[in-house]
């Protein structure tokens, strides 16, 4: 195992704000690592320091001689007028080959990365597209170690996949800024997390998430138990420094310098302790019992000449959580602005319950005004507002959302993409609602914040409609998934695995009922043994496999309801157990999967 990079006690700020203090890490060339933290922790900087492009305050980078890095922003810049082609090419004009060389490295790349038009201009791909292309023009340089900031943004469910498949089998390093935790469970070996929580400034677990998650637990909670002990040695030794004129007479120089070393060890700990803290997130329902919040009926909706969906039927009820899937493009969200009453149908009906309160969360913010402070954003010409009948100060309301009161005055253009989300979420717990409406409310949002989003949305007792590609959100929150295949066809589904494999059977189906079929061996061939067909066995197993996943998901469908049972709702205990039993039914179909993929890709 070889270092490709390390930092030596780097520190960074931004005027009197602090990002990271004398920070030392490094990264080696068999990792793949999973970068966490919270907003404004300082990910993207350190990944920018990392690649060169910001110099740290403070500290050393060293970096692996003849060492490429890569790196691939969250926003995706392209020259104007540059084809798909084009682009690739540019990426390999300071490499030393011949021309040939080039057209048939970028012939490879666009092939890999699923590219059919090279000569399509880049302002026509959609954001999936463009981000698929940045990430080919890095990969196409073969760097060591390719640093990557948040790689899934713009990409659908069938995108990430796609991505998660790539970067199993990459032959390069990387480290990944990302808040999608099944993308963080499949493609990681490490996940640091920079967090001024922790001692060094940073956590690291070698493993994927979830073993992360367990050894992050346990490091806090020991953090937590050290806090509570060096608190009780304090508090004996400042007794000891007022005890009466004799002790005072007989302390030691060295004993009374212990004393204040504790108490500035146990300030800094109780610091690093309340930094834990997670945005207060609790979304207020009306408490409206009706059975029938929104009725929809055969809608259907043509936009530009495509079919987006066809003959959708839908019932709201309180308790109700519904997902909708699709890829880019296929009219996730013109179906909510149907719903909301925002776009008429072109055929279908919509029954509202009488005053029906539905709140919104818009995924382009476009309600959320740019120039005015962090406080008018929040309560507007008032000094507090009205929650729940309560009266709450702006100070208090802000810190419940993680703003400091020196960010009250800033404006909202100043502020970060996450902490822009965490307003929106502010303003629209203020508002009582029965159907609550998210669109990519995950955009930007920390780890943590999407835990307690997560919470407040499955403690709702209103109606959800809930548009996210976050695989993790949907399986949690929503007892109903909707997908959208992209051509007008919307199907229910109980989980993301299961629509995953939907879409992938009809992918295939698709392919072998196109004109591209297989050119026939020769005879001389096919003599002998399958050199990469099927075996005997594994045609055996394939026969056998759709039985199989059949069984599977009648498994998770099983599992999904024992964990919905009210009657265990006080039993922690068994209600932990059956979550358990509802995740290893997942893994198991999504091995299944993995493996009828792997077994439909070989010749016959």
């Amino acid at each position: 195992m070889g270092i490709l990079v390390t930092c030596q006690a780097i520190s960074k700020h931004y005027g009197t704000r602090t990002l990271f203090d004398e920070l030392s890490v490094g990264f080696s060339d068999d990792e793949r690592v999973g970068f966490l933290g919270p907003n404004g922790a300082g990910k993207t900087t350190f990944l920018k320091i990392l690649a060169g492009q910001v110099k740290a305050d403070d500290g050393t980078v060293n970096r692996r001689r003849s060492a490429r890095i890569g790196f691939l922003p969250q926003e995706d810049r392209f020259d104007d007028g540059t084809t798909v082609e084009s682009v690739l090419l540019s990426a390999l004009a300071d490499h030393p080959m011949e021309s040939y060389e080039r057209d048939t490295e970028v012939a490879i790349i666009l092939s890999k990365f699923g590219f059919e038009y090279p000569e399509r201009d880049v302002k026509e791909l959609s954001g999936g597209w463009r981000k698929r292309l940045a990430l080919a023009r890095e990969v196409i340089q073969e760097p060591d170690l390719l640093l990557m900031d948040e790689p899934t943004n713009h990409l659908d469910l069938e995108g990430i996949s796609w991505l998660e498949k790539m970067l199993v089998g990459a032959p390069f390093s990387f480290v990944a800024v990302s808040h999608d935790r099944y993308f963080l469970e499949n493609v990681t070996n490490r996940v640091v997390e920079l967090n001024p929580v922790y001692p060094d400034g940073y956590f690291s677990v070698s493993g994927n998430y979830s073993m992360y998650l367990e050894k992050r637990a346990d490091f806090l909670e020991a953090q937590k138990a050290q806090q509570a002990t060096l608190a009780n040695i304090v508090r004996r030794e400042v007794a000891f420094l007022k005890s009466n004129s004799k002790a005072q007479r007989t302390k030691s120089k060295s004993r009374t310098e212990e004393a204040y070393r504790l108490k500035d060890e146990l300030r800094d700990l109780s610091q690093r302790n309340a930094r834990t803290t997670a945005a207060g997130i609790d979304f207020d329902s009306t408490g409206r019992k009706s059975k029938k919040l929104l009725d929809a009926k055969g809608l259907s909706k043509t936009l530009g000449g495509k079919l987006l969906f066809h003959d959708v039927s839908l019932r709201l009820s309180p308790g109700v959580r519904v997902g909708i899937l699709g890829a880019n493009g296929s009219g996730k969200t013109t179906l909510i602005r149907v719903l909301t009453g925002e776009v008429p149908p072109d055929r279908g009906s919509i029954d509202l319950a009488t005053d029906l309160r539905v709140v919104v969360f818009d995924q382009k913010r476009e309600e959320l005004p740019q120039n005015v402070s962090l406080r008018f954003a929040l309560a507007g010409d008032s000094q507090s507002v009205d929650f729940r009948g309560r009266n709450i100060h702006i100070t208090a309301w802000a810190k419940q959302f993680l703003f400091s009161v020196g960010q009250l005055d800033m404006p909202v253009r100043d502020l970060s993409g996450g902490e822009q989300a965490r307003i929106l979420i502010a303003r629209l717990m203020l508002k009582p609602a029965d159907v609550l409406v998210l669109d990519e409310p995950t955009n930007d949002l920390d780890i943590t914040s999407l835990d307690v989003l997560e919470e407040s949305l499955t403690e709702f007792t209103g109606a959800i409609v809930l548009v996210t590609h976050d695989r993790f959100m949907l399986d949690r929150v929503c007892n109903e998934i909707l997908g959208l295949d992209s051509s007008g066809r919307v199907g229910r589904y109980v989980d993301c695995a299961q629509w995953q494999a939907t879409q992938l059977k009809t992918a295939r189906g698709k392919q072998k009922s196109s004109g591209g079929k297989k050119p026939k061996k020769s005879k001389q061939s096919n003599s002998n043994a399958p050199e990469n067909g099927l075996t005997p066995n594994e045609k055996y197993e394939l026969q056998n496999m759709e039985a199989k996943i059949i069984e599977a998901d009648a498994l998770i469908e099983e599992c999904l309801k024992a964990t919905e049972d009210p009657a265990i709702g006080t039993d922690h205990v068994e209600a932990q157990k059956r979550w358990e039993h509802l995740e290893s039914a997942r893994n198991a179909a999504t091995v299944l999967y993995a493996r009828w993929e792997e077994l439909e890709a070989k010749p016959r």
